[in-house]
């Protein structure tokens, strides 16, 4: 009984199997020509001449400063709502004290750095 279950009962469904790969073969081969061809219309890449170079002074460094947000005024006397185009570019403003915020002596770096922790 359970071999007669197992057994496939015509032909009619391994024909429909094939056709539906046939199906699939042929849409993945159709994808890969149109990627082609858009490939083929995509300009080329730059030559080792037209890649960027340094400037004459040399390499541009980075430079390091301390950030503070602007704050957003609260309208609690009725003002008007500021726009978007009321504000300035950026979010953040230079800080008043550069100097650079350093861990406690005697505290530890990070979680599982080995050090002996709040002592």
């Amino acid at each position: 009984m359970y071999v007669l279950l197992a057994a496939p009962s015509g032909g009619a469904k391994v024909t429909v199997v094939f056709i539906i790969g046939l199906v699939i073969a042929g849409a993945l081969v159709w994808a890969v020509r149109v990627g082609m061809r858009v490939m083929d219309r995509e300009p080329d890449r730059p030559r080792a001449d037209e890649q960027p170079h340094l400037p004459d002074t040399g390499a541009v460094h980075e430079e390091r400063e301390m950030r503070e947000p602007d704050e957003i005024p609260l309208n609690n006397d009725g003002s008007p709502r500021l726009m978007p185009y009321e504000l300035h570019h950026s979010g953040s403003r230079r800080g008043e004290d550069q100097k650079r915020r350093r861990w406690l002596p005697g505290s530890s770096g990070a979680f599982g750095s080995g050090g002996p922790g709040h002592v």
